[in-house]
């Protein structure tokens, strides 16, 4: 028997990784067309700069790989620049071309000030590219989504100086953060936690009349792209389920202890809202099913959808920040290793990884109830 050493992603059926990259960037494509139509010349930048960004960075970094090792011989600019090219091939295009659109599409329309924008776009495509894939050796061998990484150090580094405008052209929509910021949050106050519902509609939320990062708003057009991905066997529907299904879970029974104490709020008005609120769609579609950085096997995407779900709940109900999904995507990042460790993954569901599922599950569910129970009624 021979051993093929490969990386990352490990395709199990004929398939070749630039579909698979042409496909999602298809399934973007109702996102992208909402966010240009939407925020005009503010959203094509921010693709733009995303892009050249990565590009340039992939072809670099290319070149650096692929260059004429040391042999003692001299050798023309041509001769070195033909060898190194070599290596540059679709999927170099490719793959960070994706990277560079869903990172776009999870940034601003515009900062305070306004020039500000360009510098975070590029300094978090630079971070994401480099840092979260470049480091590791390039593609396939990344354990960090590059457009989460990006995300995260921009929001870190420039979150208090994101702006959402007031009309977008198209939809006219109140200034401010996400409705994820203003209508979920967790006021606190001397005795107890209030939890206050805005002002907008779950329908407003789902047809993305609302601010927000300018691919997250617009719901229909991330379950477009949902769909198409599952018809053409692109993503892994059991990251999606298994992510959303825990999320809705708990925060169905988070809802249900917030509705003992407020009466006015709804348990499914609650768990609309927190569902179809910030980047959880879209994190779970383009970012969490990621090949790379997700679980190989079927029990580990189900586990791996889990823990997303439970660290999502737990940041935005408990976290300094309202929005966690991509952190969450990081965490979910650093178990890959350790749910995909050979000595207990398998592509069979046993009693083992059943238990594994179910713990995790139910051990969170009881941290938060204990949790709210706690800072609700105190």
């Amino acid at each position: 028997m021979n051993i093929i050493k490969e990386s990352a992603p490990h395709l199990r059926r004929k398939d070749s990784l630039a579909r698979m990259m042409v496909d999602v960037i298809i399934a973007l494509l109702p996102v992208i067309v909402f966010s240009l139509v939407v925020y005009k010349l503010a959203a094509l930048r921010n693709i733009l700069l995303s892009v050249a960004t990565m590009e340039l960075c992939e072809f670099v970094f290319i070149l650096i790989k692929n260059r004429i090792p040391y042999d003692g011989e001299k050798h023309t600019i041509k001769e070195k620049w033909e060898h190194s090219i070599k290596g540059y091939g679709i999927n170099s295009f490719l793959v960070p071309l994706v990277s560079a659109l869903i990172y776009a599409l999870i940034l601003p329309a515009s900062t305070n000030p306004e020039g500000l924008i360009y510098f975070v776009v590029v300094t978090g495509a630079l971070f994401g590219e480099i840092i979260g894939k470049l480091v590791f050796g390039g593609t396939g061998k990344n354990i960090f989504n590059p457009a989460a990484v990006g995300m995260v150090f921009s929001e870190l580094c420039f979150g208090s100086k994101y702006n959402h405008p007031t009309s977008t052209g198209y939809y006219d929509v109140t200034a401010g953060a996400t409705p994820l910021a203003n209508s979920t949050t967790i006021i606190e106050s001397s005795k107890a936690l209030v939890f206050n519902i805005g002002d907008y509609s779950l329908l407003d939320l789902f047809l993305g009349r609302i601010p927000g990062m300018i691919g997250e708003t617009c719901k229909v057009c991330i379950i477009v792209g949902l769909i198409y991905l599952i018809i053409r066997h692109t993503i892994d529907f059991r990251i999606v389920v298994s992510y959303l299904g825990t999320f809705s879970l708990l925060m169905l029974f988070a809802g249900i202890i917030i509705h003992a104490k407020q009466p006015e709020i709804g348990v499914f008005n609650f768990l609309g809202y927190e569902f179809l609120s910030g980047g959880l769609l879209f994190g779970a579609v383009f970012m969490a099913t990621d090949p790379v950085t997700s679980p190989i096997t079927r029990p580990g995407r189900l586990i791996y959808g889990a823990i997303l779900g439970v660290s999502t709940v737990m940041i935005r109900l408990f976290g300094a920040l309202p929005e966690g999904v991509a952190f969450s995507i990081l965490i979910g990042n650093l178990c890959t290793s350790v749910i995909d460790y050979r000595k207990w993954s398998t592509n069979a569901y046993t009693w083992k990884n059943i238990l594994a599922l179910s713990l995790i599950v139910v051990l969170a569910l009881l941290c938060l109830v204990w949790a709210l129970c706690v800072e609700v009624f105190r």
